[in-house]
């Protein structure tokens, strides 16, 4: 199989998990930011309101986003088998803070063992039965939930822990400078580890009275979905017609705060989407903190703007912090393959033709 072809057919398997995984981020996202609208910035610290219930609702939703795009990938890659040991490498990764990568890496690692196990085990015809619900998804979580906890966890947490010791020795360098940095792990795999690890970063400064790093976790967290879509608003002919939809739901997120609405344009092309990300967040969070703006508040998006220092000057940021991002994407976005316009047109269509 060519290497071209190859790429084709990864990318295919990432559009299915995504397509699947899509559902389960607006859903999730949608019921925090309802919260948060109705319950305040700080809505899951009152878990009895029914605003605290509508926000563990969409909190248990968003814990299920990348087992559910790990077990698409592999459904796309070796059908309903691959689905039962996906969702168990899926959950692994977010136990292991691998995020959305490692889910990515574990759907492909899965798929790639099953047909591994279809091509070289053969049962007897009469227990041929067994093999899609019990030989293959044992097998297969055995195999790939082992590769998950040794082989990519390990490198993962090790990475954090190097990067955490490397922010601490940038605290009393350029403001902009350390901004920069918080924005761009903001940005790089959106609410994966090392997101988790520069908000920890800023949580901590936040704690001792350092209230700059929080403004740029906000905004390194916001820049991302509002800067994808406003791309696919612009040039809406490199973007497929799920792709359009999902960035009318990533406007709304990226106002909440909530990074994972951009997971959908990432997981389908992430060497694109996630360099335009980190490099916006990048800009936003280091503007935040060369003008001085600070937030008391940890979460809670653009509702808690208002109790910002400097507020106007946070909202100028994010602006154009989403204005770099979408320029950088749309950029690097090549237009649709003639095919996939076809395809859409005549989805569009909807005509049933019988030749029978």
């Amino acid at each position: 199989m060519s290497k071209g072809k190859t790429t084709q057919n990864i990318r295919k398997h990432l559009l299915t998990g995504v397509s699947y995984m899509l559902p389960v981020v607006v859903a999730g996202g949608l019921l925090m930011a309802v919260a948060k609208i109705f319950g305040g910035a700080l809505v899951g610290d009152h878990p009895e309101t029914i605003p605290g219930m509508i926000n563990t609702a969409g909190a248990a939703a968003m814990s299920f986003v990348v087992p559910v795009l790990t077990a698409f990938i592999a459904y796309s890659m070796s059908d309903r088998p691959g689905i039962a040991p996906g969702l168990v490498v899926g959950a692994l990764a977010v136990t292991v803070k691998a995020g959305f990568l490692g889910g990515i890496i574990g759907g492909l690692l899965v798929g790639y063992i099953i047909n591994l196990i279809k091509k070289y085990i053969k049962l007897p015809k009469s227990m041929q039965g067994l093999m899609p619900i019990i030989i293959i998804p044992f097998l297969t979580s055995l195999i790939a939930g082992f590769i998950m906890l040794a082989v990519i966890g390990k490198p993962i947490a090790g990475l954090q822990d190097s990067i955490l010791a490397w922010l601490k020795s940038m605290q009393n360098s350029s403001r902009f400078v350390l901004g920069a940095i918080i924005g761009a792990m903001m940005g790089f795999d959106l609410g994966g580890p090392i997101n988790k690890t520069a908000s920890f970063f800023c949580n901590g400064l936040l704690a001792e009275g350092v209230f700059g790093p929080t403004a740029a976790k906000i905004i390194g967290g916001m820049t991302p979905p509002l800067g994808v879509a406003l791309s696919v608003f612009l040039a809406k002919s490199k973007y497929t017609k799920q792709e359009q939809e999902a960035a009318k739901a990533a406007v709304l997120l990226g106002l909440c705060f909530i990074t994972e609405g951009v997971l959908p344009f990432a997981a389908s092309d992430p060497l694109r989407v996630i360099p335009a990300c980190s490099i916006g967040s990048a800009v936003a969070s280091g503007l935040v903190m060369a003008w001085g703006v600070t937030s008391q508040i940890p979460h809670g998006g653009i509702f808690v703007v208002p109790l910002m220092e400097r507020p106007m000057m946070f909202l100028l940021a994010l602006v154009i912090g989403s204005i770099v991002t979408a320029l950088i994407l749309t950029a690097l976005k090549p237009k649709l393959p003639m095919e996939s316009v076809e395809e859409e047109y005549l989805d569009d269509l909807d005509i049933d033709i019988d030749i029978s």
